[in-house]
């Protein structure tokens, strides 16, 4: 008896699994202008703040590697060293 009612449980379990995953959902309804008109406008003001989170990035970066680099943005430029007198050759 318990073998049967485990047995049927089963199948009531595979079959309203194998219908949920065939099921279609209905379809969404169509946007109106309105929210068309919302949805362009929130996609912009995203796009224009990666655009601003990635130039500070950038920003940050820049100064970072002169940071590390050692380079002064306002000084005047250093000289030239002088060539060396000797070639180096034998």
């Amino acid at each position: 008896m318990k073998k049967t009612i485990v047995c049927v449980l089963a199948a009531g379990l595979a079959i309203g699994s194998f219908a949920g995953l065939h099921a279609k959902l209905p379809a969404a309804p169509p946007k109106s202008e309105a929210e068309k008109a919302a949805e362009a406008d929130k996609a912009a003001a995203a796009k224009a703040k990666e655009a601003q989170e990635l130039g500070q990035a950038q920003d940050k970066a820049v100064a970072n590697w002169k940071k590390n680099k050692g380079i002064v943005e306002d000084a005047k430029p250093a000289a030239k060293p002088a060539a060396a007198t000797t070639s180096g050759k034998k």
